[in-house]
């Protein structure tokens, strides 16, 4: 079987890849075809996280192993896009070099045949050219309700000793 995939970057512009592999090819080799479709070198840290429709990130599947304890982590060349991405969980999220955090969006478009002949991975179609510098991101506070100035304005109303040492 033959994934098509579209590699949305988190960006105020539209910026994206239309890719097709081989379901059966490993985290790694689309890895590889993301950074290669979008210009990088492909020698920075990256992992995949598996999400929900919602894009909330949940497990990571690492390029390399860095935690403290072997096996801890999933990685990129153990694990295989059929065994991730499915008409059920069509998602991921990708980032690329952990110092500047390129973040993409992808999403798996459709299940076809393979045509023979054709070689895989292929790069479908192309949009958009990567800035020189990764978009900014916005963190936003869950609950932004709280009040930091008003806390310290109360200052008598914080319950607690004030000549505690």
């Amino acid at each position: 079987m033959i994934y098509k995939i579209r590699i949305i970057l988190d960006a105020d512009e539209d910026i994206f890849r239309d890719i097709e592999i081989e379901a059966q090819n490993s985290m790694e080799e689309l890895h590889n075809v993301i950074s290669q479709s979008f210009g990088f070198l492909g020698n920075e840290m990256a992992s995949f996280y598996t999400c929900d429709e919602n894009w909330q990130q949940d497990e990571e599947i690492a390029l390399f192993d860095m935690s403290e304890s072997v096996g801890e982590v999933r990685l990129m060349n153990e694990t295989f896009l059929e065994d991730i991405l499915t008409e059920n969980t069509p998602k991921l999220i990708y980032v690329y070099d952990f110092l500047n955090m390129w973040t993409f969006f992808v999403e798996l478009a459709d299940i076809t045949e393979k045509e023979s002949g054709r070689a895989y991975p292929n790069v479908l179609f192309s949009f958009g050219e990567l800035p020189e510098s990764p978009p900014e991101k916005k963190f936003e506070a869950e609950n932004t309700a709280f009040d930091f100035d008003d806390t310290f304005e109360n200052y008598d109303d914080l319950d607690f000793d004030e000549n505690w040492n």
